[in-house]
């Protein structure tokens, strides 16, 4: 039988098969039957050129390379923050859920791309992992963008002023949430500096996207990240945004600004409280920044 089955000479060559073998099988001749049973003419190629083969097989192919650009686009799971391409950088955001926080301004996400309509948190082949063993080295690990939160006490440097408070907040506001990073750049410390998206059911209006940075500044645990180079805040906008904020919180003494009014010059900020410290960070390789 020829291929495809709805080609024009499929059931004649049927028919004429069927009649041979009838035939042979009459005269009794192994050798007739064997010759008749041969096709007559060579393969007929123009089957595979007909319209009804050609529109399935086109339309066949272009799905599943349709498919392909999209899994490898939008469905395509980063495990960290050196596998994200240069390309999405400033073009792309990344979803995913919240694993763990660090210090008041960087956490680490497990990316799902998708989310829930991909399946994440409900396949069963597509659940988040919940143990540090299981989560090694498959977290992307975010700086948020436009702040500089108080320092915890690292390496036998004691903590500065409000960096609990800091550090509880975010972990409360953030932890096992899933966030929208819109990325910008990758530093020195294997992170991705990016502005930070959640949607949270009990804020007032409910489930409106919140700027984690923004709430960071309003409520005065963190100030704005100042630097001479490296800085990024989203846009000149975005700046302008963080700046207010972070006007505002001072003026009514929120947070880490409470004794800014009472202390005056004494007061240290984040950044100040780095370089007594001597955690002055290299520049940045290619941009001549500071992320940290």
């Amino acid at each position: 039988m020829r291929w495809p089955p709805w080609s024009s000479k499929s059931h004649n060559d049927d028919t004429e098969q069927e009649n041979n073998n009838r035939l042979s099988s009459l005269i009794g001749s192994n050798s007739n039957s064997n010759s008749a049973s041969q096709p007559n003419s060579p393969l007929d190629w123009t089957a595979f050129i007909e319209p009804r083969t050609l529109v399935p097989t086109i339309l066949l192919t272009s799905g599943i390379l349709f498919a392909i650009r999209i899994h490898k686009r939008y469905l395509r799971r980063v495990p960290d923050a050196p596998s994200i391409s240069s390309s999405w950088l400033r073009r792309r955001s990344i979803f995913g859920q919240v694993t763990s926080v660090g210090d008041g301004d960087n956490f680490r996400i497990f990316h799902t791309p998708g989310g829930r309509l991909a399946g994440w948190g409900w396949l069963p082949w597509k659940k988040i992992p919940s143990t540090k063993k299981e989560l090694k080295d498959k977290t992307i690990h975010i700086r948020i963008a436009g702040v500089d939160a108080p320092e915890l006490a690292h390496f036998g440097r004691p903590e500065q002023p409000f960096a609990r408070d800091a550090h509880a907040w975010l972990t409360s506001y953030l932890l096992h949430r899933r966030i929208r990073a819109s990325i910008y750049r990758q530093d020195q410390y294997n992170r991705v500096v990016a502005s930070v998206y959640v949607r949270r059911a009990f804020d007032f209006p409910p489930f409106r996207r919140r700027d984690v940075s923004y709430e960071m500044l309003r409520r005065g645990l963190a100030t704005v990240y100042e630097a001479k180079v490296g800085a990024e805040f989203g846009g000149e906008a975005m700046e302008k945004k963080y700046r207010r904020a972070e006007w505002w919180a001072k003026m009514r003494s929120k947070g880490l600004w409470k004794d800014y009014k009472r202390v005056g010059s004494d007061w240290e900020s984040p950044r100040e409280y780095k370089t007594r410290m001597g955690m002055g960070e290299p520049a940045e390789k290619g941009n001549g920044g500071k992320t940290k």
